[in-house]
């Protein structure tokens, strides 16, 4: 079985990592793959050091014309059974496919509620939630060519990065968020809920747009000198690992891969109920949901999660099962084996 992985991804996100871990573990399980990427060196010497060797090219904007060509060429020189392309750019750029040309099955990944317009050329579509699948189903995809495959977090663990180096109080609590710094992961609304969680501290961890404005609002909102705004960070184990609880306040979140990744560090999670949250979390068991936007609620889940130490280590003793059940590594990895099997096989 062959396989062609395409990702014309950002510099950062959720998506772009996921497919590192998932090249990777299917390049452990054996799997022949050809991996290409966007012009991205930090991406390229990740899955280098995974025993991968990508092919960058530039997936430019309309008018770049080189880089279909040079997915022709690849397609023609690697005869795969499959190709996986992940999300629009990269699904848009594949070279049609004429009578007589390679007989390959083209699958795309999706990791939100995208425009169809761009997937009209594959065979079989992947949502990395069932509710992504069942808009797909809804928009007119036909049921047997529409698939759900989740995403899986490393279990990696890590001792916790030492408070000195995030300039913590010792005895204080310390919440921790993940994510690009953009409008939709709502970090401004944890911000405002910081102001009524008394005595705690608050670590946001990525890049993004919306940093500037953020650090303003901390500013006027009289929190700042409880915020600590810890760029893109490569040791989400050792930060989760040092935090009291993990908080997804997205107000537009299609998966939640960060909730996994809470889980698998045995941390209580406290989240918005945007899509993908409200599809993983079972409120109370597992985790604790909050109203879209609304930070006076989540002020209340948090200190609700940081004043009572049963109820915190119940929430990750739950999230740290449905981990295990659901998304590591290996049962993911087998999942999308079997999927390229079935497809292709």
């Amino acid at each position: 079985m062959r396989v062609m992985q395409v990702m014309a991804g950002a510099e950062f996100g959720g998506a772009e990592a996921f497919f590192v871990r998932l090249v990777i573990g299917l390049h452990k399980a054996g799997l022949d793959q050809r991996v290409i990427i966007r012009e991205n060196p930090a991406r390229a010497a990740l899955l280098r050091a995974g025993g991968l060797d990508p092919i960058e090219l530039k997936f430019g904007g309309r008018f770049d014309l080189t880089t279909p060509l040079m997915l022709k060429r690849q397609l023609r020189d690697f005869h795969p059974h499959a190709v996986l392309s992940w999300m629009n750019r990269a699904t848009s750029k594949m070279p049609r496919r004429c009578p007589g040309d390679l007989n390959y099955v083209l699958s795309a990944r999706l990791g939100g509620y995208y425009n169809l317009k761009y997937y009209k050329n594959c065979d079989h579509l992947i949502g990395n939630t069932m509710d992504i699948g069942e808009y797909l189903k809804g928009e007119g995809w036909p049921t047997d060519r529409t698939h759900y495959l989740p995403n899986f977090v490393a279990a990696d663990t890590a001792p916790p990065v030492p408070r000195k180096d995030l300039n913590l109080p010792e005895r204080a609590k310390f919440i921790l968020t993940l994510g690009r710094l953009h409008e939709n992961k709502a970090f401004d609304t944890l911000i405002r809920a910081l102001v009524n969680v008394p005595d705690t501290y608050l670590g946001i961890a990525g890049e993004g747009p919306e940093r500037e404005r953020l650090e303003k609002l901390a500013q006027e909102l009289g929190v700042r000198p409880r915020i600590r705004m810890l760029g893109w960070r490569d040791d989400v184990p050792a930060l989760l690992a040092a935090c009291d609880a993990f908080v997804c306040p997205s107000r537009h979140e299609p998966l939640g891969n960060v909730v996994i990744e809470g889980w698998a560090q045995h941390c209580p999670v406290v989240a918005a109920a945007s899509q993908g949250p409200v599809s993983l979390i079972k409120d109370g068991v597992d985790g604790v949901l909050t109203p879209i936007d609304d930070a006076d609620a989540m002020a209340v889940a948090i200190n609700s999660v940081l004043k009572d130490k049963t109820f915190a280590d119940k929430l990750a003793k739950a999230g740290r099962k449905r981990y295990e059940k659901e998304f590591t590594e290996d049962q993911v990895v087998k999942k999308y084996l079997q999927y390229f099997q079935e497809i292709a096989g």
